[in-house]
């Protein structure tokens, strides 16, 4: 026999799981080892635990409980029982090494196959062994009343309940009936696998005296690093066993987690409605192999046989150690050979993943499937770290590399959104991502935008066309339709490239959403992405931020994180050293890279936080004019302006009061998701008078877009309730139009022309309003010939549906040559700057390349 084989059976004597050795033999990283040889809940620890645990750290000062009161009285509420019938073990193999000690016996009982420490406990102790043999015909399930022929009087019955490894169940009425029988024999049923099996007759109800049952809370809470198993018995039997046991045998951590997990039910009633379907599909997918028998178990793992022809269990298990998966070969088991072995039911992705395995070991590998596309996701410690300009960074070093990236934000909340040629809406950060990998902005890039218009509310726009206005507790039922549409979405759009960058939101540690998240962790487990948690260090608090984070996150989400980034640093990289391995020591995750603070970066923000946190300039003076941009509560598409932050001679002012308006060149009113509420601001707080005074003035040249076109006129209507049960409210008057908003939005993405000056202008529409008045001035003019905007007779004044009208290099010179006339300066008369992003996307690109290790991220995501 090879040394290989010798060792994979060696290693499963008597347990599976042992993932350092079993790895080790694959040549494989422990965490890239598929292990299906121990049966522990797939769903993994509740999400409670690292909370329960850090709260009670404390208490490893002092010595625990040594008879585990709280534990045993939580455990009495939980199988109704008296406390004194519960005592609690350093796992449930623990009390079985200590029964035969204790009862009086000569000799122990053990249908097989079974679990091979009832029998050696037994001998440890003395007794003497007999096995009553389950025939594989029966498919294991032993003949109780053939078996109770032979129990005899004064021994030890050892029953699983279900078996391992055979996941069989006896009826347990007629086990209560044969331990009545028997009254002088133990009869010890091992529940450990209980609580997997829907509705099943537990033996701790009506149990008989002479029966001791044993509740293992290792597999069914997935806690097999910290020990804990119960028994519950007659007070006689269990009050023996107790006296035996070491003391302190369960430490104070093991306490007070278990008194948790007796009380979850949902956890409980999660992790059985998972294994029972994945348990069927997985028994599907390998009952449809050639030369393979799956035996019908009830528990969280199955057992299988392969036909002599094919291979033994022995070889396939080396097989599949080479393609990174574990398997338990059974032949240790009395009554099993060299042909059986048995797997756990893990998740519906790690299950494929075995049946694939098998197959292909086999030689009978599945239709071909293809495969996951290789994926990437940044992550924040907050809103606003810098993930989403890691990820446009990200997605052009991708397609400098030679691949074909795409972006991806399963959920966005902004008020800043695109119009894509086909009319749908969708995240701007998502299309500047877009044109990082220079393809063109697809709602399915982000299936799901939010647009607040009120505190607790937003309009819920999916796949680009809006749904309705939702409140939280609306939108939060509506999700788990949104999260199939996301993932639709992401599967088709994964399709058409060859490789993904998604973007979370927020935080995926926010406590108070983390139960219906569609757009992080759950995101990044649908999409296989390794998980790059992004802090912002200019902030402060940062590595406190990572790692407060990875406390918060569940086990599986942790599973996810590859490690952090460091964003927006400035000084010295050394001076971080000592913080990133503290942060390693503690999460066991290291920081990919140190991006430094980049001025003037000349991309588009992410949402509002920045601009909403500009401090306003101070007013220019000499070779410039200024330019006024009030900032409404509901301000929408901020970044219709960026183009003119980069002219030298324009100095863009944001205005909060009435106090600081001064005397602008211009004055822009900006896009509004909630118009009638920004008018009201206005009005409450004095701008709307001084917006009117300047209009008056002649000196100011006054500019709406979109909701400020509207705000511009003598009022707007809403007769369907589409912003406010006001059916009418006054606007300020300056252009003498008036405004109805619509229930059917307008979304279009256009080209016109801005008729004064001739020049060609392009953007997009995004509105609900339709506007009109008499004898108006056509300000901007659709390519069809439709008007988009309109001005006074003076042009003093003017307003346009077209959000990114300044984007036009042409138009904008001229707009602030105008500008510069009226102020008794030159006209420059010649395009200064050029609106182009491409330069920036590369000096973005070559900055994250040199501060991220590249290549290991790449390794992670699976390109080499």
């Amino acid at each position: 026999m090879g040394s290989g084989i010798f060792l994979v059976r060696t290693m499963t004597a008597g347990h599976g799981g042992n993932v350092r050795q079993l790895a080790l033999l694959a040549g494989l990283p422990e965490g890239e080892l598929l292990d299906f040889s121990a049966n522990i809940n797939p769903l993994g620890p509740p999400e409670w635990l690292r909370t329960v645990v850090s709260s009670r750290l404390h208490e490893l000062s002092r010595y625990p409980d040594p008879d585990c009161r709280a534990l045993t009285e939580t455990a009495a509420r939980r199988y109704g029982v008296r406390p004194g019938e519960v005592i609690a073990g350093n796992g449930s193999s623990e009390i079985i090494r200590f029964i035969p000690r204790v009862f009086p016996a000569e000799r122990a009982l053990i249908p097989v196959p079974a679990y091979a420490d009832y029998a050696l406990a037994a001998q440890l102790a003395g007794l003497r062994v007999e096995k009553f043999y389950a025939q594989e015909e029966d498919g294991f399930v032993p003949d109780l009343d053939a078996f109770g022929k032979t129990v005899g009087e004064r021994g030890i019955v050892f029953l699983g309940q279900p078996n391992n490894p055979t996941g069989a169940l006896c009826d347990a009425d007629h086990i209560r009936r044969l331990a009545g029988a028997h009254p002088s024999t133990l009869f010890v049923v091992d529940e450990a696998f209980a609580d997997f099996v829907e509705g099943m007759d537990r033996l701790t109800q009506k149990r008989p005296p002479n029966v001791l049952v044993l509740c293992s809370l290792t597999k069914f809470y997935a806690l097999p690093g910290l020990r804990l198993g119960l028994a519950v018995g007659d007070e006689v039997v269990v009050g023996r066993v107790r006296d035996a046991l070491p003391p302190w045998s369960v430490n104070a951590l093991a306490q007070a987690v278990g008194e948790e997990v007796l009380r979850d039910e949902d956890y409980a009633w999660r992790t059985r409605e998972l294994v029972r379907r994945e348990r069927e599909m997985l028994a599907g997918g390998l009952a449809g192999i050639p030369g393979l028998t799956v035996y019908p178990g009830r528990a969280n793992f199955l057992l299988l046989r392969l036909d002599r022809k094919v291979t033994t269990a022995p070889r396939l298990a080396q097989q599949l150690l080479k393609r990174g998966v574990a398997v338990r070969v059974c032949d240790n088991f009395d009554g099993l050979d060299e042909r059986f072995f048995r797997v756990a039911v893990r998740t519906e992705e790690e299950n494929s993943r075995l049946v694939d395995a098998v197959a292909a070991a086999l030689g009978k590998p599945r239709k071909t499937v293809k495969k996951r596309t290789p994926a990437v996701m940044f992550q924040g410690t907050a809103s606003n770290a810098g993930k989403s300009v890691l990820a446009a960074a990200f997605c052009r070093i991708l397609l400098q590399d030679g691949y074909s990236p795409a972006p991806f934000k399963a959920q966005n909340m902004s008020l800043n959104s695109f119009v894509t040629g086909e009319g749908g809406e969708m995240g701007r950060a998502q299309v500047v991502q877009a044109q990082a990998c220079r393809i063109a902005p697809d709602v399915r890039m982000n299936p799901i935008l939010l647009k607040p218009n009120s505190d607790t509310g937003s309009q819920v726009i999916v796949l680009g066309r809006p749904v309705g206005n939702m409140d939280v507790e609306t939108y939060i039922r509506f999700k788990s339709r949104a999260f199939a549409t996301v993932k639709d979405a992401y599967d088709f759009l994964a399709q058409d490239h060859d490789v993904m960058v998604l973007e979370g939101a927020g935080s995926p540690a926010e406590v108070n959403l983390k139960n219906h998240d569609i757009v992080n962790m759950q995101m990044a487990r649908h999409a296989g992405a390794p998980v790059l948690i992004v802090g912002d260090i200019d902030r402060g608090g940062v590595f406190a931020s990572f790692v407060g984070t990875m406390e918060l996150l569940a086990e599986w989400e942790r599973a996810l994180v590859a490690g952090f980034v460091v964003n927006r640093f400035r000084g010295d990289e050394r001076l971080l050293q000592g913080a990133l391995d503290h942060t390693m020591r503690h999460t066991g995750r290291p920081t990919f890279g140190i991006v430094p603070y980049l001025h003037d970066l000349g991309l588009p923000e992410e949402d509002s936080v920045a601009f909403k946190a500009a401090v306003a300039e101070t007013p220019p003076g000499g070779e410039a004019v200024e330019v006024g941009l009030v900032d409404l509560p509901h301000i929408s598409n901020f970044t219709d302006f960026d183009s003119l932050r980069l002219e030298p001679d324009v100095r863009l002012r944001v205005i909060r009061s009435s106090r600081d308006i001064g005397n602008p060149d211009a004055l822009i009113i900006p896009g509004s998701k909630n118009v009638i509420g920004d008018l009201d601001y206005l009005f409450q707080n004095g701008l709307a008078g001084k917006v009117m005074e300047l209009a008056a003035s002649g000196k100011t040249e006054v500019v709406g877009i979109c909701g400020g076109f509207q705000i511009l006129g003598e009022g707007i209507a809403d007769p369907h309730g589409v912003e406010s049960d006001r059916r009418r409210v006054r606007g300020l008057g300056i252009l003498p139009v008036t405004t109805t908003l619509e229930e059917e939005k307008t979304l279009a993405c256009v080209r016109g022309r801005h008729v004064e000056s001739g020049f060609i202008v392009q953007g997009y529409e995004i509105h609900h309003g339709r506007t009109v008045g008499p004898g108006l001035v056509p300000a901007v003019e659709r390519e069809d010939g439709e008007v988009l905007g309109v001005r006074t007779a003076e042009g003093l004044a003017w307003g346009t549906y077209l959000h990114g009208i300044f984007d036009a290099d042409d138009f904008r010179r001229w707009f602030v040559d105008r500008l510069r006339v009226r102020r008794g300066l030159a006209p420059v008369g010649r395009v200064l700057s050029r609106y182009d992003l491409e330069p920036a996307f590369d000096r973005l690109a070559a900055v994250v390349r040199r501060s991220l290790r590249i290549g290991e991220i790449y390794r992670l995501m699976g390109l080499r």
